[in-house]
């Protein structure tokens, strides 16, 4: 049990099992915790701060069961809440209402004092430029698969016929439904006959396929480093977690090293890092989620994330 009365908060959607488990974890440690969504404003969540000349924040956020008080916030998880809505309003008064929570809401919570981020969403929303992650990798010494973004048909047909056999992938996915339920956006690969001029109508990732054995997921919780290699036999493992096995791996120093680096860049004390791992033994980078999943490798693996990531949280910025 706690002597430590600061809350942590969890910001994220009602439909989270990875937050499901890191707030147990910490419930059973006896650590206040006070989640919401943002996107449950202002219908279920309130907030109100001031501030003057020489102090911080002073004020709470509030949930029909839960309030916390925005100068003793000692760490905030954020996650993936969903967006504000202002479903009664016309158009235009909507649009006016959303950047006034998104800056007024958001920029509070941002902005809190002596507070650890895992991450903070700023970073969040600067890591999750694909083409900024692609540049911070090579800058940090990762090894990548020739790349290519475009909305050129042409240069898209002579990239593949250069570096052939490629893919195709997303560079951002939002929520993408089929009958009402959130799809995968899977990578595919392409041939260059398959280029059209439907291709000039946006930007497109195009990337040399990568001739692994393996897959590895790593996520790097503050300083400690879980590696996992996924067997699945799939281009894209995403796409079908029924044929995976896992097992447990030690991470190369110089792929630590460039990890701590690219998180240092992007400001982030969390990161999901894939790789393509080839028959000669590299690493090869594909991305980092500043948000990405990993409780369900916990279980058959016995690496205990849940823990350090309410570790981490519990600490706050005295223990990082």
């Amino acid at each position: 049990m706690t002597n430590d009365d600061r809350p942590v908060l969890v910001v994220t959607n009602l439909d989270d099992p990875t937050a499901d488990f890191v707030i147990a974890e910490l419930h059973d440690r006896g650590v206040p915790v006070v989640r919401f969504d943002s996107g449950d404003f202002p219908a279920t969540l309130s907030c109100s701060a001031a501030i003057g000349d020489t102090d911080n924040w002073r004020g709470s956020v509030q949930t029909p069961s839960r309030r916390a008080e925005l100068g003793s916030v000692r760490s905030l998880y954020y996650r993936r809440p969903s967006g504000f809505a202002f479903p009664h309003l016309d158009r235009q008064d909507e649009r006016f209402a959303v950047a006034q929570a998104r800056y007024g809401l958001g920029g509070i919570l941002t902005s809190l004092p002596g507070c650890l981020y895992v991450n903070h969403p700023n970073r969040i929303g600067d890591a999750e430029y694909k083409p900024a992650g692609l540049a911070a990798a090579a800058a940090a010494g990762f090894a990548l698969p020739p790349t290519l973004i475009t909305n050129v048909p042409n240069d898209a047909r002579a990239f593949i016929n250069a570096h052939g056999p490629a893919v195709f992938k997303p560079i951002s996915v939002p929520l993408y439904l089929v009958d009402g339920k959130a799809q995968t956006v899977s990578v595919t690969e392409v041939a260059a006959d398959e280029i059209d001029e439907s291709v000039a109508g946006t930007m497109h990732l195009f990337q040399k396929r990568v001739d692994k054995v393996a897959d590895v997921r790593v996520t790097v919780i503050g300083e400690r480093v879980f590696a996992v290699r996924i067997e699945s036999g799939l281009l894209d493992w995403r796409t079908d977690y029924g044929t995976h096995t896992y097992k447990p791996l030690i991470t190369p120093p110089v792929v630590e090293q460039a990890m701590r680096a690219y998180l240092k860049h992007f400001g982030l004390v969390f990161g999901a890092f894939d790789f393509a791992l080839t028959d000669s033994g590299s690493w090869i980078f594909i991305e980092c989620n500043p948000s990405g999943q990993w409780a369900w490798m916990e279980p058959p693996t016995g690496l205990r994330m849940t823990a350090a990531l309410a570790d981490l949280l519990e600490g706050g910025l005295r223990a990082h």
